[in-house]
């Protein structure tokens, strides 16, 4: 990893400094999915992935808890974009819509987060993943626990 001290990061800045250096191994779910970091915005995150057969399920399809990992991560980072250096936060719950199933065989998958409450103890989120023609894949909500320096 770099010498940046990514502790002394806000959110956003860590978010973008990872979208821009791709730093090895950091964070590790980005770099055993494959993620690509495309948007990182206050309060937005879009995240991408070419689907692979190891994310298959014994349909041969996407796994749901593929599809749960991206947007947890696309919502959860959204969260993080809004937080100050030194405060985390926690996943509470995540519920998941599935809508339709997704190939194995490359396509792109597009996930988006977006911060709909950010408040001083819990943040809530909602995302949406896509394929590549703009079909809806699954949609979900999320409340995270703002952990502040002392927790």
């Amino acid at each position: 990893m770099s010498a940046v001290d990514t502790k002394e990061l806000s959110g956003l800045e860590l978010l973008r400094w990872v979208q821009s250096e791709r730093p090895a191994g950091f964070p590790a779910i980005q770099q055993l999915f494959g993620l690509t970091f495309e948007t990182v915005d206050p309060g937005r995150m879009v995240v991408s992935v070419a689907t692979r057969p190891e994310f298959g399920n014994t349909m041969g399809t996407v796994h749901g808890g593929v599809l749960a990992t991206l947007l947890d991560t696309a919502m959860s980072c959204a969260v993080h974009t809004t937080l100050p250096a030194g405060v985390g936060y926690t996943t509470l719950e995540i519920k998941v819509n599935y809508v339709r199933a997704a190939h194995t065989d490359g396509r792109l998958l597009t996930t988006e987060g977006v911060v709909v409450h950010a408040g001083r103890r819990t943040a809530t989120a909602e995302g949406r993943v896509t394929d590549a023609e703009g079909r809806l894949i699954a949609h979900a909500s999320t409340t995270c626990l703002i952990l502040d320096k002392a927790s």
